[in-house]
C-alpha cells in the first residue's frame, strides 16, 4: 500500500538523514526491550535493584526550534536544516538508549555518559552554527540558546519529573499485578494501555476547543472542500513546513490530501502547478496530518524504512472513512482572505516532552461527540467510529506567509472571539477525520491491538503528540469565494 514520493537529495538533504538503523524486531521497529521495568527484580536467586539509568523511557530534549524569533529570510533554509539535524541526533540517541538495556542495568552512569553528554556536545554545536548562521545574514542571535543544549532522561509517565528516576513505588510503569508493562509484541515503544479511555468514561464538555463554529453576529458561513481521503496512497515522512529540503524531516509518515506534489523539496512553484485530489480544482492546497496505525502485524510498503518502521513506526496504515475540511468565521465580524502559500501548524509532535501548551487535537467518538480528549486514545462501542477533530489558528499577522518558528505569524483567537492586537481573522481551518477502527483489548494493564498516531520515535506514540499542517494553495478566486460565503453567512462548497 502506498508510496514514498520523492523527487532528489541535495547535500542539505543527504546531511540530515538519519545516520543510524534502528535494530530491527520481527518486521521492523525500534526495540522495547522493557522500558517499564520494575525498579526491583529476581536475578540468579538475589533481589537486586536496577540501576536508574534502566527506568528511563525516552530523551527530553528542549525544543530549539520553538525559541528562535527573528531569523533573517536568507538564513531560513539553514537554520530549519539544522534544527531537523537535531530532531535526527535526538532519533539516534533515543535508538541507542533503546538498544543498550543491559549495558544500562549495569552501570547507573551509562545514560548520562554515554547518551546524554555525547547528545549535548552535538546539540551544542549545532546550535552554535545556528547563532552564526543567522548573525551572517545580518540578524541577532540569541545568545541564550546555548542553555538549550542538555537534554535529559524521563520516564514514560508524564505526571513523573524528567530526572529519570523511579522508586519502584506508585504505577512505576506497571500494571496493576506488579507485572511489567511490555511492547504489545511490536517491539516499538508504546501506545500502552494507560493512553487509551474508554469514551464513557470522558466527562462531558470536559474540554473547551481553543475556537469553534462562529456565534450568531460573527461571519457565519462555512466552506467545504472535498479532497478525497488519499486514495491516490500519497505518503512520506518529509515535513514541507518545518524541514524544507530535508529528506524524512518528520521521522513518522504523514498523510496527503489536496495537492499532489508534497515532499521535502517542492517549491512555491511546484505547489502551484501539481494536480490536486480536491473536486475544486481550483483548490490545491495542501492538508496533511500523521498517520494513524494499527499494529496488528501487518508488514506495510515503508516497514523497514526511516520514518516508518525503522524509526517505531509500524502496523497497518489505517486510512480514514472520511476527512471533512471545512473553513469558519470569525464570532467577532467579517475574515480577509488568506494570502497564497500561507502556511500553518497545528499541534505539536513534540507534545510529550515539550508539554501540552500547543497541543491541539481533539479523540472522540462518534455519537459521543460531546465527549472531547487530547492526551488519550478514546476506546469506542462497537459500531462507532473514532474521530481526530483539528481546529486550526485563524489569526493571521497580516504580512507573513511563514515565521522562524512556523507558529507566531498566526495565532488562537482571545477568550470573546477575537483576534490579539496587530492580528486579523481569516477563515479557520477545521479537519475532522473518522476511523473504522476495531476497538483495542485493555485487559491487566496490557493493551491488544492498539490503534497509535506516527510520531517522532523518542515521543512514544503518545495522542498528544497529534498535530496538523496546511499550506494555502487556492487560486485568488477561489479564496474569494470562500471569504465572500464566510461573510455572507451562507454554506458552500
Amino acid at each position: 500500500m502506498g508510496r514514498n514520493t520523492r523527487k532528489r537529495r541535495t547535500p542539505l538533504a543527504t546531511k540530515i538523514v538519519a545516520g543510524a538503523a534502528a535494530l530491527a524486531v520481527g518486521g521492523g521497529g525500534l526495540v522495547w526491550a522493557n522500558f517499564y521495568a520494575s525498579a526491583h527484580e529476581e536475578h540468579s536467586g538475589q533481589n537486586r535493584t536496577r540501576s536508574a539509568g534502566a527506568q528511563v523511557a525516552t530523551i527530553d530534549c528542549p525544543d530549539v526550534g520553538q525559541r528562535i524569533r527573528d531569523v533573517p529570510d536568507r538564513a531560513r533554509g539553514e537554520v530549519d536544516g539544522e534544527l531537523a539535524s537535531m530532531d535526527s541526533q535526538i532519533t539516534d540517541a533515543y535508538q541507542r538508549l533503546a538498544t543498550t538495556r543491559r549495558a544500562q542495568e549495569g552501570d547507573a552512569q551509562f545514560v548520562q555518559n554515554s547518551i546524554l553528554g555525547p547528545l549535548k556536545d552535538r546539540r551544542k554545536a549545532l546550535i552554535d552554527r545556528i547563532q552564526l548562521e543567522i548573525n551572517r545574514a545580518g540578524g541577532k542571535a540569541d545568545d541564550n540558546l546555548d542553555e538549550l543544549a542538555g537534554c535529559q532522561g524521563r520516564p514514560a509517565d508524564p505526571q513523573q519529573d524528567g530526572g529519570g528516576q523511579d522508586d519502584g513505588q506508585g504505577d512505576g510503569g506497571q500494571n496493576g499485578d506488579g507485572q511489567d508493562q511490555d511492547d504489545n509484541g511490536n517491539g516499538v515503544a508504546g501506545p500502552v494501555a494507560d493512553d487509551f479511555i474508554d469514551i464513557n468514561d470522558v466527562q462531558p464538555n470536559s474540554r473547551n476547543s481553543r475556537n469553534g463554529l462562529a456565534a450568531d453576529g460573527g461571519s457565519t458561513g462555512t466552506f467545504t472542500t472535498e479532497c478525497g481521503v488519499n486514495e491516490n496512497n500519497l505518503f512520506n515522512s518529509d515535513n514541507l513546513i518545518a524541514a524544507p529540503g530535508v529528506d524524512n524531516g518528520a521521522h513518522h509518515t504523514h498523510d496527503y490530501v489536496g495537492n499532489q506534489d508534497n515532499d521535502a523539496f517542492s517549491s512555491d512553484d511546484d505547489l502551484a502547478n501539481a494536480d490536486t485530489s480536491c473536486q475544486n480544482q481550483g483548490d490545491r492546497s495542501t492538508y496533511y496530518w500523521p498517520v494513524l496505525r494499527l499494529q496488528d502485524g501487518t508488514q506495510e510498503f515503508d516497514a523497514n524504512d526511516q520514518g516508518g518502521g525503522a524509526e517505531g513506526n509500524v502496523g497497518k496504515i489505517l486510512k480514514p472513512a472520511k476527512a471533512e475540511l471545512t473553513f469558519v468565521g470569525s464570532r467577532q465580524g467579517d475574515v480577509v482572505a488568506m494570502p497564497k502559500f500561507l502556511r500553518v501548524i497545528t499541534g505539536d509532535a513534540k507534545s510529550f516532552t515539550n508539554g501540552d501548551a500547543n497541543a491541539n487535537t481533539s479523540w472522540s467518538c462518534s455519537g459521543f461527540e460531546d465527549r472531547q480528549v487530547t492526551d488519550k486514545y478514546p476506546l469506542c462501542p462497537e459500531g462507532s467510529q473514532v474521530l481526530r477533530t483539528t481546529n486550526f489558528q485563524s489569526c493571521w499577522d497580516g504580512q507573513n506567509i511563514d515565521s522562524a518558528n512556523h507558529r507566531d505569524h498566526m495565532a488562537f483567537v482571545q477568550e470573546d472571539g477575537s483576534c490579539p492586537n496587530g492580528f486579523q481573522a481569516v477563515p479557520q481551518l477545521q479537519v475532522r477525520l473518522a476511523y473504522d477502527i476495531p476497538t483495542p483489548v485493555v485487559e491487566n494493564g496490557q493493551v491488544r491491538n492498539p490503534y497509535a498516531v506516527d510520531s517522532f520515535p523518542e515521543q512514544l506514540h503518545k495522542p498528544i503528540t497529534d498535530h496538523n499542517d496546511f499550506i494555502n494553495v487556492m487560486d485568488e478566486d477561489l479564496m474569494n469565494e470562500v471569504v465572500d460565503c464566510i461573510n455572507r453567512g451562507e454554506d458552500c462548497q
